[in-house]
């Protein structure tokens, strides 16, 4: 089954990246007598390539993962990363409700600090908050960097990223060389026209314009726009930020459309890519692996990349 798979075309589509992973699982879990009846029976099950093998040789920070909207969270998590070769686990559990008191998201950082401190090393914790309250944002992220916090959790739809009530925020990042992980969405329109809204959204939620406009303001600032591979306009957002060398994207989310990683290195460069998952631990490593990128590439998007941001505030993993 294993044999015919090779690193070029390993995934045709997100379902291949997944399954081949699962599979992969599913012969090293094996016990040795079981393993050889189902080679002896499928000959192509003795595989020339290892894909667990491939995933675990790359260290990996996923810049993007969500806690406690399960009972058994984090765990689960930690599972899926100690399956997968994941070292950290950027977590946050995001601002979802409205609207968005200082009591909400002091209530949801505390459940972030809980994770952190319970397994401090595997999970890093990002804040989250609102900046409609700019006094308890700011002593928020205070609190929260005391607490060994990296950066923010991904912000929400509570205000645009380049709303000037963000200035203010965006500003104390700065100083300490935090970076800025927001919420984006690029939506699919037809015949050449993209929506930028529709119904069933909020109209505060920041779109890939607002990244260029605060990236142009401040453009010291670090800035982190979410899960390219959350269904929307990728090749859109890749074109539009190109020229803008502070917005990096990460690889996160569900849809893995053939050729996105490869697009967004090549618009984007392979400094500026961030692995994430979005909990979607199977689809985001097989993503990767399935890229054409060099083995110097992949390293940088699993890992290095992120980590050397991280080190420009003191917060690196190694």
């Amino acid at each position: 089954m294993l044999k015919s798979i090779n690193r070029r075309n390993f995934v045709a589509s997100t379902a291949a990246s997944a399954a081949g992973i699962l599979i992969g699982s599913h012969f090293n879990g094996m016990a040795a007598p079981a393993r050889e009846r189902e080679e002896k029976e499928m000959p192509s099950a003795k595989h020339k390539y290892d894909i667990m093998k491939e995933v675990m040789k790359y260290r990996k920070i996923d810049t993007h993962a969500h806690i406690y909207f399960t009972d058994d969270s984090p765990e689960t998590q930690l599972d899926y990363g100690k399956r997968l070769g994941i070292e950290k686990q950027v977590i946050s559990r995001y601002l979802d409700i409205f609207p968005g008191t200082p009591q909400q998201f002091r209530k949801y950082n505390d459940l972030t600090i809980k994770a952190i401190k319970k397994y401090p090393k595997h999970l890093l914790g990002g804040f989250v908050l609102n900046p409609v309250y700019r006094k308890e944002s700011l002593e928020e992220i205070k609190r929260c960097s005391d607490e060994g916090m990296i950066g923010t959790g991904e912000l929400y739809y509570q205000v645009k990223i380049n709303d000037p009530l963000y200035f203010p925020i965006i500003e104390k990042l700065i100083d300490l060389k935090m970076i800025i992980f927001s919420h984006g969405e690029c939506q699919l329109g037809v015949g050449g026209y993209r929506m930028k809204y529709n119904g069933n959204k909020a109209p505060n939620t920041s779109i890939p314009e607002d990244f260029v406009d605060i990236a142009q303001r401040y453009p010291e600032g670090i800035f982190q726009y979410a899960h390219i591979g959350m269904g929307g306009d990728w090749e859109y957002e890749c074109k539009l930020f190109k020229d803008y060398p502070n917005i990096y994207v990460d690889t996160s989310g569900s849809n893995n459309a053939e050729n996105m990683i490869d697009f967004a290195v090549e618009l984007l460069g392979e400094d500026r890519l961030f692995y994430g998952a979005d909990n979607s631990y199977y689809q985001s490593v097989g993503k990767i692996l399935a890229s054409n990128l060099t083995e110097s590439q992949k390293r940088k998007v699993f890992f290095e990349n992120y980590n050397n941001i991280l080190r420009k505030g003191g917060r690196n993993v190694d």
